[in-house]
């Protein structure tokens, strides 16, 4: 636990931060923040100041926009993350990928283990590592704990793209990006993406570009 004195340039460079505006900056990969890992959330913030934070990242994953946002990503070393998936796909993809929509929540101090020895493997991409996407194998299964913004006890299984959506966000709270766990030969451009490698699943993918499937 930290001392009053220990949370206050935290919570002082938070409000600041909030002050600037929203949507708030996202921070692009190559900055140490991504990298450090976060600190627990003990307290850090003020309540008031807590649900100004939480406000802030969902407008800012709104407007990025993306299914999830992680407090190093915008600056703040703190384990704080949101997700919220409407999950506008056709229906095959959501099928195939399990993705079904996901409501607006949040996770402080999150940690996640497999349940069993699944993994599924999809194209992935990240707020902050824009115009590009790989291939990266999880486990299709995780058991999700932690809390919730209120303090409340979070222990949840979750599976398909949720399950993805949440082992996303948790590893940058210990600063690992996808791109640390992707197949390196299936990194493609958005507009690759979009003219060769849309189907729900990447198998065609791995055949044309030389890479393994789980």
């Amino acid at each position: 636990m930290g001392t009053p004195d220990d949370r206050a340039p935290l919570a002082e460079r938070v409000g600041q931060l909030l002050d600037e505006g929203l949507p708030l900056t996202i921070v692009a990969a190559g900055d140490p923040v991504l990298r450090r890992g976060a600190e627990p959330f003990d307290g850090q913030l003020e309540p008031a100041l807590l649900a100004r934070f939480v406000e802030a990242l969902r407008i800012t994953m709104r407007a990025a926009p993306g299914v999830g946002l992680a407090a190093p990503q915008v600056g703040v070393e703190l384990r704080i993350a949101v997700i919220e998936d409407p999950a506008p796909v056709p229906e095959e993809v959501r099928r195939v990928r399990g993705r079904v929509p996901q409501p607006f929540r949040v996770l402080v101090n999150p940690s996640y283990e497999p349940v069993g020895a699944t993994r599924a493997a999809f194209f992935e991409g990240c707020l902050s590592v824009p115009g590009w996407q790989a291939v990266v194998a999880r486990p299709a299964e995780v058991r999700l704990t932690g809390q919730d913004e209120h303090g409340r006890a979070l222990d949840e299984v979750f599976s398909g793209w949720p399950a993805r959506i949440v082992q996303h966000e948790t590893d940058h709270l210990d600063g690992v990006l996808y791109l640390d766990r992707a197949e390196s030969r299936s990194l493609s451009s958005n507009q690759a993406m979009a003219e060769r490698w849309a189907q729900p699943t990447p198998e065609e993918a791995a055949r044309a570009l030389g890479f393994e499937l789980p």
